[in-house]
């Protein structure tokens, strides 16, 4: 019992994570209709830049500063002198342009940092453990990591629901021709929305440094899972990225630490060690792909964001 809940907690993290990267990409996907397939390397410049500072001064919260103010340099850069040439050519062209990027950064970050991974160790502050139920301790850096990631979907939905640049935002998602024909400025909203993605993303990067290893590449794979949740949640939704990347967290880390032991039922110990690790893996394309036959425009279709 207490294993099931320790797994579907580290699913619950994964999956706020896996969040913060997908609500990036599906603002710029929704308002800007463009496809970045760098996106990833932002999440991967904040876990660069947080180690480098957490290591020289041991400070996380320095660190932390540091990434999301450089993603947001960065990303504000590659705004106005790549994508603002790519919002009207066609999605082959912002694909391959922003897998360019992706052969850039890796090798910027190869160059600054050298080929050898960094580490980043936990804050001393959230080195321990919580008991969030009686006899069930959780690590403390992974509530924190929860937190924080429900925190920031509370505080998009009511910058998005309650708020002016929200509206406008909505409105650049609807009809961005008609949004600059009354005047407002959608270049700088473009920039505006751009700079809060790469936040978001460099945000997920530095959570993810003192868990996983911070090397050249890391975005690749976590950019996939993010693509795997906004087509499961509805390109284009804010609520749709959050439903979708709790469950597809949840699926993921429970798929992985309870599906081998259920094959053993079924089959023998060794054909289960073959075919578990390698069906658990194939999961949430499953699960894509069985909300798609259902749902095909997802599980929330974006009315708004």
């Amino acid at each position: 019992m207490i294993y099931a809940v320790e797994q579907v907690l580290n699913g619950v993290q994964f999956g706020v994570m896996l969040f913060l990267m997908a609500a990036g990409l599906t603002l710029i996907f929704g308002i800007m209709n463009l496809i970045n397939l760098a996106h990833g390397s932002l999440y991967m410049v904040g876990a660069y830049v947080a180690a480098a500072i957490f290591s020289a001064t041991g400070s996380f919260l320095l660190g932390l500063a540091a990434a999301l103010s450089a993603a947001v340099l960065v990303g504000i850069a590659i705004e106005i002198i790549v994508f603002r040439t790519l919002y009207e050519r066609d999605h082959l062209d912002q694909v391959l342009a922003t897998f360019g990027l992706i052969l850039f950064f890796n090798e910027m970050v190869r160059i600054l940092w050298g080929s050898t991974a960094l580490y980043m160790s936990v804050p001393g502050f959230l080195s321990g453990r919580v008991e969030l139920l009686p006899g069930i301790p959780y690590p403390a850096y992974r509530v924190a990591i929860i937190a924080v990631g429900l925190a920031i979907a509370l505080l998009l939905y009511l910058l998005i629901a309650r708020t002016r640049i929200g509206m406008l935002i909505r409105a650049g998602a609807s009809n961005r021709v008609m949004l600059g024909a009354l005047g407002i400025n959608v270049r700088l909203l473009y920039t505006l929305v751009f700079a809060m993605g790469s936040a978001l993303a460099a945000l997920a990067g530095v959570m993810a440094g003192p868990i996983f290893t911070v090397e050249s590449g890391m975005g690749e794979s976590v950019l996939i899972l993010a693509f795997v949740v906004i087509v499961i949640g509805g390109i284009g939704s804010i609520r749709g990225a959050f439903v979708a990347a709790l469950l597809v967290g949840v699926v993921d880390a429970t798929g992985r630490a309870f599906l081998r032991p259920f094959l053993t039922i079924f089959m023998g110990g060794s054909a289960a060690a073959k075919f578990g690790p390698a069906l658990a893996s194939m999961l949430i394309y499953i699960l894509m792909a069985a909300v798609l036959f259902v749902r095909p425009q997802g599980l929330f279709p974006p009315r708004g964001l």
